[in-house]
């Protein structure tokens, strides 16, 4: 097959499996097919998906992926030591584990095509991801607390594993409880990457956008907790800050080289 076959026998899988969405016409455009295809894997609920689907899922989205540009960690040149910044997507960077700002379902983002990182991180490692976390919850009983952290396979993302974690989400001020919890996202996150033996993490901007945390504030807290982290365990672990946005990037480069 190639990709455009692929991704018509997904949509035709994936409309067929959802009654709701039978109707639905197969677009004729690449685009309008990509957007579909996305939008019924990010609509489908946690359950098993058959192996002759993931095959063929697995082949699109590393395809998809690669056609992207993969950006390989042991490229990238430290702002300092241990600590590195990057700007680009995080679905596309090969390192050992990124870290994904995930709702307390854990199962990612259910509204289609959606901007947030974790629709992109659901979206690129698969259908097998969210029948994962979703078992993951199931087997722990209750919602993920926030400021905590799970390990889960990154499936068709280049890297090796996924660590997720669920930020605060901020009302109308941010509170000293607020930045207690962000930092303690930070921080398991790291531990368990050590738990685990990882040398390499991706952090994202967690609890940014969506949960209304100030960027700044929340590079500050990131910036800190990482370097008191690695000063106070002789960690070893290699941190990469990445950034979507240039505002984002600018406060993170600022704050690890002091220039504006």
């Amino acid at each position: 097959m190639n990709q455009r076959e692929r991704r018509e026998y997904l949509i035709n899988k994936l409309l067929a499996e959802q009654p709701q969405y039978r109707e639905l016409e197969m677009p004729v455009e690449a685009g309008e097919q990509k957007r579909l295809l996305r939008s019924l894997m990010n609509v489908r609920r946690p359950q098993p998906v058959s192996s002759d689907i993931t095959s063929v899922q697995d082949e699109y989205l590393q395809t998809e992926t690669c056609a992207k540009g993969i950006t390989e960690f042991s490229d990238m040149t430290p702002v300092e030591e241990g600590i590195y910044l990057w700007k680009g997507d995080i679905t596309t960077l090969r390192c050992d584990a990124i870290v994904n700002a995930a709702n307390s379902g854990l199962t990612g983002c259910y509204y289609p095509c959606h901007g947030c990182i974790d629709n992109a991180i659901h979206t690129y490692a698969g259908m097998q991801l969210r029948l994962e976390c979703a078992r993951l919850i199931e087997r722990q009983g209750h919602e993920e607390p926030v400021g905590s952290a799970k390990i889960t396979s990154a499936y068709n993302l280049p890297c090796n594993c996924i660590i997720h974690t669920v930020g605060p989400i901020v009302g109308e001020r941010v509170t000293s409880e607020d930045e207690r919890l962000l930092e303690s996202c930070y921080r398991s996150c790291l531990e368990l990457a050590e738990t685990h033996g990882i040398k390499s993490i991706a952090f994202c901007c967690i609890s940014t956008g969506e949960f209304h945390f100030p960027n700044e504030r929340a590079a500050e807290i990131a910036v800190k907790t990482v370097r008191d982290y690695m000063k106070r365990e002789n960690s070893q672990i290699n941190v990469i800050f990445n950034v979507f946005k240039e505002i984002d990037y600018d406060i993170y480069r600022k704050l690890l080289t002091g220039r504006g």
